[in-house]
């Protein structure tokens, strides 16, 4: 059918049509920032309830023992469960439990995070939100967090052909200013020990799957764990997969001779780590290697999720959130430990 337009128009004298990107579309854009931003505490409130409880309709039940019977306080916008005593809001027990901002900002927050197809700095939103850069770096990671604990499980059980790769991230060593005092950087004893490897998982038209370690080599046991055992793997020449050999059967392709021959390639793979890069270069300039499987994990649900719109992301992440319990790292104050 594009053939044909593309035909018809140049005979008549226009230029080529070419098929829209999604991001192009109008159905890539059905949330509005400057709706989210107006919304008062309390449409903001029934938002997060809509999503909270879903599956009830958007009516609360309690958290702690699932009774559906609530009423709610004339004093405070908290219910009280009738089967126990306890007391909850519409974020008690999710990762944004103990709240200090008002809650429209939070909902603003996922909807700008859910906005970057390369990801949000911490830096940027602190600005868009005009709170403390800390205050945005938790709240970006709370989201990364839950992101991550949707996809922790995950097996790749599914019939289509899976890609593996490897990309280092960290432990750069910068050159020298004199040309005569620079050494080959690639040299292991040149290295400062803070390089790690993200391994990607990719199934074709299914999940993404991403994880940190030292080197490619001790991925293997966990993609034997993730993969089921005779599934077809396409992975370059590094010999780090070598020894998948023996339990899958193998594709590879050696990247200095072609990116695609005899029908084994990794370019799903080689997309992942396109945003990933872009991520890290663009919106964060660094990743640090303690929070690099949050970033990592992050990518691989935007990857999944990108021909969804950005009103269903937005709601995606908030359900996520508000599924997640407290979080295990970002709890209490600003506390960071020395690395």
């Amino acid at each position: 059918m594009i053939k044909t337009l593309n035909l018809m128009m140049q005979s008549i004298g226009f230029g080529v049509f070419v098929a829209q990107h999604f991001l192009l579309s109008a159905a890539a854009r059905t949330l509005s920032l400057s709706v989210v931003a107006r919304m008062s505490d309390e449409e903001a409130r029934a938002t997060f309830q809509r999503i909270r409880w879903s599956d009830n309709g958007g009516e609360p039940y309690c958290p702690r023992c699932g009774c559906l019977d609530v009423r709610k306080l004339a004093t405070r916008p908290v219910w009280q469960c009738k089967g126990c005593p306890h007391q909850f809001s519409v974020t008690s027990g999710t990762i944004f439990a103990d709240r200090k901002r008002p809650i429209r900002d939070y909902l603003l927050a996922i909807a700008i995070f859910a906005d970057g197809a390369k990801g949000h700095s911490a830096l940027q939103l602190s600005r868009d939100l005009n709170c403390q850069y800390k205050t945005a770096f938790v709240m970006t990671h709370k989201l990364r967090e839950a992101i991550e604990a949707e996809v922790r499980n995950v097996r790749l059980d599914g019939d289509a052909p899976k890609e593996i790769d490897g990309a280092y991230f960290g432990g750069h060593v910068k050159p020298k200013n004199v040309s005569a005092e620079r050494v080959d950087r690639r040299a292991a004893e040149e290295q400062t020990g803070k390089r790690q490897v993200v391994v990607v998982m990719r199934e074709r038209k299914g999940r993404t799957l991403s994880f940190v370690v030292g080197k490619e080599s001790d991925a293997l046991p966990i993609i034997r764990n993730r993969v089921p055992l005779g599934s077809t793997i396409h992975a370059d020449e590094a010999r780090g997969w070598d020894a998948l050999h023996a339990h899958y059967d193998m594709k590879r392709i050696n990247h200095s001779i072609a990116y695609s021959q005899d029908g084994a390639n990794t370019n799903q793979a080689e997309s992942y780590f396109a945003r990933l890069r872009r991520a890290e270069i663009g919106q964060h300039h660094r990743v640090s290697g303690r929070y690099l499987g949050r970033y990592a994990s992050e990518m691989a649900w935007r990857e999944d999720n990108r021909r969804l719109s950005n009103g269903a992301q937005y709601s995606a992440i908030a359900g996520l959130a508000l599924s997640h319990p407290h979080s295990r790292d970002w709890r209490g104050y600003w506390q960071r430990s020395a690395q």
